[in-house]
C-alpha cells in the first residue's frame, strides 16, 4: 500500500492513500524456439517419477496438445523451428533436453538413459545443417535446459538426478558465461526446468519463479540471495509441472492446472497463457520440456 501526508486546509495533514503499488510495465521479446513433433510419442519405460507404463496414452492427443503449444508461440509472434521426430525415441518431443544455445554458441547433450542417448546425435546435426557451425558435444552427462536456466547474466545449472555436476564448469568452458551450481533433492523434480523458470532475461535484475522444496537447503539460500525479489511457487503448483514454463518476459505459458502461480504471475505484471499439457506430463514433461530456446 503506497500513502502520503499532505497538508490540508488550515495545515492540518491527512494521509492520502495512493492504493497498491502498480504492477511494472512487462516487455515481451521475439524468441526462436526448437520443437520436436511427438510423432512416436509413447511412455515405454520408466526413467522419471512421472511415468509409468501400464497407463494408456493418446498419441492424437498429445499431438493435438503440442500443436496447440505451437501455435501459442506463433500467435505471440515467436519464430519456431522444427525437427523430424525419430522412430524408436519417443521423448524426443522433450526438445529442451537437447541442447544449450546462448550467443549462438551450442553445447550439445549427453543423455544419463540409454533410452533416450540417441537422441543427442539427430539434435547435433539439426544444429549443423542450420548453420550452427562449432556445435560442441559434451563429455560429461549434461541434459541441456532441462538442467540449464539462462538467466541473461548468468546460467542456472541443476544437479542431483540427472546432470554429473562437473557439467557445470564443462558448460561455462564451452558457451563462456559464468555457471552457479544448484542441487536438486526432490526426485519428482529430476529436472531444473521443472522446479524454476526464468520470467526476465532481459532485465540487469533477472527475475525467476522457483519451488524451493525442490533444492538443498544451501542451493535455497543461493537462490535467495541472488534473487531476493522471486515468484515463490506452492506445491501444488509444482506437482502439476507449473514450473515448466516458458517466458518472453510479458507472456508466461504454463499449464492450466497452475492458476495459484499465475495469479502471483498477474500481480508482478505478467500474462500467463494456459495450455493443456496433461497427455506429455505422463512422460515427466510441459511446456519447457517441449521448447528449446535458439538464443543467437
Amino acid at each position: 500500500m503506497t500513502s502520503v501526508s499532505i497538508l490540508g486546509p488550515g495545515d492540518e495533514p491527512f494521509v492520502l492513500d495512493l492504493g497498491a503499488p502498480a504492477a511494472p510495465v512487462r516487455v515481451p521479446t521475439t524468441r526462436r524456439y526448437l520443437m520436436c513433433p511427438p510423432e512416436h510419442f509413447a511412455v515405454e519405460y520408466a526413467i522419471n517419477p512421472w511415468m509409468d507404463p501400464t497407463q494408456p496414452i493418446s498419441s492424437e492427443l498429445a499431438m493435438a496438445q503440442w500443436t496447440a503449444l505451437k501455435d501459442a508461440y506463433e500467435r505471440l509472434g515467436h519464430k519456431v523451428e522444427v525437427i523430424a521426430p525419430q522412430p524408436g525415441l519417443p521423448d524426443m518431443v522433450f526438445a529442451a533436453n537437447s541442447g544449450t544455445v546462448i550467443d549462438g554458441r551450442v553445447l550439445g547433450s549427453r543423455f544419463r538413459a540409454e533410452q533416450r542417448a540417441a537422441e543427442a546425435d539427430h539434435f547435433r546435426r539439426w544444429f549443423q545443417t542450420n548453420g550452427y557451425h562449432g556445435v560442441v558435444m559434451p563429455e560429461r552427462t549434461n541434459e541441456a535446459e532441462g538442467d540449464f536456466a539462462w538467466t541473461g547474466t548468468l546460467l542456472l545449472a541443476g544437479t542431483g538426478f540427472r546432470t554429473d555436476p562437473a557439467a557445470h564448469a564443462e558448460a561455462q568452458e564451452i558457451l563462456g558465461v559464468p555457471v552457479v551450481s544448484l542441487q536438486l533433492v526432490d526426485p519428482r523434480y529430476y529436472h531444473l526446468d521443472v522446479a524454476l523458470v526464468v520470467l526476465d532475461d532481459q532485465s540487469p535484475n533477472p527475475l525467476v519463479a522457483y519451488y524451493p522444496e525442490a533444492f538443498s537447503e544451501g542451493s535455497q539460500h543461493v537462490l535467495r540471495r541472488l534473487f531476493p525479489d522471486a515468484v515463490i511457487a506452492t506445491g501444488t503448483d509444482a506437482a502439476c509441472l507449473g514450473l515448466n514454463a516458458v517466458s518472453d518476459g510479458r507472456h508466461v505459458l504454463l499449464p492450466v492446472e497452475a492458476t495459484a502461480l499465475a495469479d502471483r504471475l498477474t500481480v508482478r505484471g505478467f500474462e500467463p497463457v494456459f495450455v493443456d499439457i496433461s497427455e506429455l506430463r505422463k512422460s515427466g514433461g510441459g511446456p519447457k520440456c517441449c521448447t528449446m530456446e535458439l538464443r543467437g
